[in-house]
């Protein structure tokens, strides 16, 4: 199953749940897309794939300037994982397809 698509994320964190959208797109091992939160929309970076194996960065500023670094994997329609939060920790997170 192709991991390209758009998908509605939440993460699990100390702070209550987190949704957010993610769009992918693959091209080859290269992974590009835009992950939108709280009314705000960016590029990810440095987006990687393998198989059904993915992973990305996205930076934020709120609640706190810091880069998240998601790693998961595509199965049909759900892609679950866990993000890295910086010192605070890694989170889990479970998203479907849009």
């Amino acid at each position: 199953m192709a991991v390209d698509g758009k998908y509605n994320i939440v993460v699990k964190s100390p702070m209550g749940d987190q949704p957010s959208t993610v769009e992918l797109k693959s091209s080859g091992a290269s992974l590009t897309g835009t992950q939108s939160a709280q009314g705000r929309s960016q590029d990810i970076t440095d987006g990687k794939v393998d198989g059904n194996a993915v992973s990305w960065k996205n930076s934020i500023t709120t609640p706190f300037p810091m880069t998240l670094e998601f790693s998961g994997t595509v199965d049909g329609n759900s892609l679950n994982g866990s993000v890295k939060a910086g010192s605070f920790g890694s989170f889990p997170f479970t998203g479907t397809r849009a």
